[in-house]
């Protein structure tokens, strides 16, 4: 059974505790949408300031709208659009400030002003991306974006 923590410390040691729950919720299962189902809750129990957390998944030519929290979203998005799309595309970390900034942005939901995209690679073939929204403009830094790659890295191994 899960307990919410009360999250304390610093950035990184709170980030540590989360990855070391999300392990604990991974462990023993096998199922790729429950483990991403369980990871987007525990993310967003977890961040602060956010105002959408879940994964996309890749099929075929396009990334499809997998287990998230929050508003209704974008279900399909093609992987030359977006900050989602160039994340897949490029298989890089991309992190934006202020997304109204960004060419080519998808406005899924209206209150979003900043966002990352985190892309999941297994075995050198994309699998998704887990994508994070924020009402805030520059809600995500450096910290933020390492340790939300070493939860991926973790759940990697659950999918």
């Amino acid at each position: 059974m899960f307990h919410p923590e009360h999250y304390e410390g610093s950035k990184e040691q709170k980030y540590d505790l989360a990855i070391r729950q999300l392990q604990a919720l991974l462990e023993g299962e096998s199922d790729v949408i429950a483990n991403l189902s369980n990871a987007s809750a525990l993310l967003n129990q977890f961040l602060d300031h956010i105002n959408w957390v879940g994964f996309y998944v890749y099929r075929g030519e396009e990334l499809v709208l997998g287990p998230f929290q929050g508003l209704p979203a974008c279900v399909r998005i093609p992987l030359h659009r977006g900050v989602c799309g160039k994340a897949a595309s490029q298989r890089v970390t991309v992190r934006v400030g202020n997304v109204h900034e960004f060419p080519g942005h998808i406005a899924c939901d209206a209150a979003s002003q900043s966002e990352i995209v985190i892309p999941i690679i297994i075995n050198d073939e994309l699998f998704g991306v887990l994508d994070i929204d924020s009402p805030e403009l520059d809600r995500f830094d450096e910290v933020d974006q390492l340790y939300l790659e070493k939860l991926v890295n973790q759940l990697i191994q659950h999918l």
